[in-house]
């Protein structure tokens, strides 16, 4: 039994759902038996996506159910599991819409995901880990390794997010990463104080005014396949530094660093569905506060890369900490690099909270990405790397400005800042995401949130094993 995550692999007693399309409702009405017929019409079901009816035996208990789901396959798992009463549940494919193992592991992904909540901090009783009393057995043809590893690495990655500042310091991104890499057999090596300092002297800047010290975490795993670098902004809080935030702005900070919980959960996924590649995972931890030791507006600061760099905004200190781990990545070059990063609020006003915005070197990398994500439910959207706004960076004493001479444009200007350190010519993406639903919805609680992982959780399956699944 699977029941921290309301699945099960077993179907042994459980009721039977019935899963129709909303396309072939009407259709599936016509051809049920007069029972059936009668009972929906009693119950005044609309068959609309995403809701549930209770068939009644003889007795009055319940017999079975029907399920009506839609496009967004994922989400009507989550509203289903919502919709129906405690116990135990079958798909039975007999009844209703046959499906093909994707979709069925994207329902049943939905309802692992409405059996999330953060509990850490409640009282014990209440503490996640409890057996949920809503299961759902994995029908024949879906890996549940596969499944889980998502369900656990969007999990995961959640659990990072909303996990409180002052417990999610870079200590802590730390003793998550090493746990994660025990438990998959991966190697990890840490950088930190003085040879942090000299070998990543951006990330030792934006960190030094923390009572808790940055570090760059470094693992690998994997043996045979192409060579895949997860780059993740691991900020743990940030104040925004000597140009700090206000104090609504600064209220969901902790979430700064759900680019770097996105590529732990993302690992996570990847080394549970064993997919044949060889990963490295780099964060970049390190906490934006205030102090004595704090970097200034106009400071002039070292790279990895050799490039100095004049710092227009402390609050723009993602990218900074990102530049040092790109140019890391860079050095192996790897066959795909991609960064996370909460990085800028122009991401967010342009697309809104709930759309990760995509920049992509590559046209086909970004065309395969964006295929993925469609195929999953996982959106992103592609903005430019618009060349002639790289003119902007070039506005200081030094070869590059952090932040540039203008505010328009703040998503594109911070990429091509990455790019920078990227390189031009490398296959590197770069997601600029929220990582938070500001409200609830089923499947989608409100706090951290895995954006993207999903997507790309698919396109490096399909860069590792070169085929599509069915």
């Amino acid at each position: 039994m699977i029941t921290d995550y309301g699945l099960q692999k077993s179907a042994k007693g459980t009721r039977a759902l019935i899963l129709v399309h909303a396309n072939e409702w009407a259709a599936w009405c016509e051809t049920a038996e007069p029972f059936a017929r009668n009972w929906i019409t009693a119950q005044a079901f609309s068959g609309q996506a995403g809701t549930a009816m209770i068939m009644p035996s003889n007795d009055g208990t319940i017999n079975a159910a029907i399920g009506v789901f839609g496009e967004h396959d994922i989400w009507d798992g989550a509203r289903l599991a919502e919709a129906l009463p405690p116990g135990g549940w079958h798909i039975n494919p007999n009844r209703g819409t046959r499906l093909n193992a994707m979709a069925y592991e994207m329902l049943l992904l939905g309802w692992a995901l409405s059996q999330y909540s953060f509990n850490r901090f409640k009282n014990s009783e209440n503490q996640k880990g409890e057996t949920t009393s809503k299961r759902l057995a994995i029908p024949e043809g879906v890996s549940a390794d596969r499944l889980l590893g998502l369900v656990e690495g969007i999990w995961f990655c959640r659990d990072l997010i909303n996990t409180p500042a002052n417990h999610m310091t870079p200590q802590g991104l730390e003793d998550s990463a090493t746990d994660l890499a025990k438990k998959f057999g991966a190697a990890i090596t840490v950088f930190s104080g003085d040879e942090l300092r000299s070998t990543f002297p951006a990330i030792n800047t934006v960190g030094r005014a923390a009572e808790i010290a940055p570090r760059l975490i470094d693992f690998t795993w994997g043996e045979a396949g192409p060579r895949i670098t997860l780059v993740g902004k691991g900020i743990t809080f940030d104040s925004g530094g000597l140009d700090l935030k206000p104090s609504k702005a600064m209220e969901i900070m902790k979430k700064d660093m759900g680019g770097s919980a996105t590529v732990l959960g993302l690992a996570k996924a990847i080394m549970a569905a064993e997919l044949p590649v060889r990963l490295r995972v780099l964060v970049a931890a390190a906490e934006n506060s205030v102090s004595d030791r704090s970097m200034r507006p106009l400071d002039v600061i070292d790279t990895r890369a050799g490039i100095t760099v004049e710092i227009g905004n402390t609050d723009a200190e993602g990218r900074l900490v990102l530049a040092d781990a790109l140019t890391l990545a860079r050095e192996e070059d790897p066959d795909f690099v991609i960064d996370f990063a909460t990085l800028t609020g122009a991401a967010r006003v342009a697309l809104g909270t709930e759309l990760p915005a995509l920049f992509c070197n590559r046209d086909d990398t970004a065309a395969q990405i964006l295929a993925a994500s469609g195929e999953v439910g996982d959106p992103l959207w592609r903005l430019p790397l618009f060349d002639d706004y790289d003119r902007h960076l070039e506005n200081g004493h030094v070869t590059l400005s952090s932040t540039g001479s203008t505010s328009f444009g703040g998503a594109i200007t911070a990429a091509l800042f990455l790019r920078r350190f990227a390189g031009s010519d490398s296959n590197w993406a770069h997601i600029d995401v929220m990582a938070w639903n500001l409200s609830d919805r089923p499947g989608r609680p409100r706090g951290g949130e895995a954006m993207g992982l999903r997507a790309i959780f698919r396109y490096i399956e399909q860069l590792a094993t070169g085929k599509q699944r069915q």
